[in-house]
């Protein structure tokens, strides 16, 4: 009876490293889509949207400004799930950079889509407990977020650390 609990442990074993590694990547994802549907928002309804990571609680939220009100100003997003995300226990922001805003790893950053479609140059490092990163970049001409497993930064586009 051990012998078969050994044997099971020891096939069960290697694939709870990649289920957390799944976990982490589906949490990566979910910001990009996040990101992505931001871009187009600001793009078809001629605002500027601004995503705010608030890493001290390892959350993040979308504000909206419409830069023909006659007082411009952010507010929080009305649409429908636009309560703010907060990252689930075990995977944290680590830290993001904003182009020409420089990088934070406490704190708020933001980063601003623009309705011609134009996005402020970001990288977002997401990590987990057991020391796995992802790399999420936008581009700023296209507002294209890529994803990489690792670090990266955001000047050179080059892995930073393996």
């Amino acid at each position: 009876m051990i012998f078969i609990i050994a044997l099971t442990l020891t096939m069960i074993a290697p694939h709870l490293g990649g289920l957390r590694v799944m976990r982490l990547k589906s949490e990566v994802r979910r910001l990009a889509g996040r990101i992505s549907f931001v871009s187009d928002q600001a793009s078809a309804n001629k605002l500027v949207v601004r995503i705010t990571f608030d890493l001290d609680h390892n959350r993040y939220f979308v504000s909206q400004l419409d830069p023909y009100a006659a007082m411009p100003m952010f507010v929080p997003d009305g649409a429908p799930g636009a309560a703010p995300i907060a990252l689930p226990r075990g995977i944290r922001l680590r830290d993001v950079t904003v182009a020409n805003v420089g990088t934070a790893s406490r704190g708020t950053i933001s980063c601003n889509f623009y309705p011609e479609g134009f996005s402020d140059a970001t990288m977002v490092h997401i990590d987990d407990e057991w020391g796995d990163i992802f790399s999420l970049a936008v581009d700023p001409l296209t507002a294209r977020v890529s994803i990489a497993r690792g670090e990266y930064d955001l000047t050179t586009n080059r892995r930073a650390r393996w």
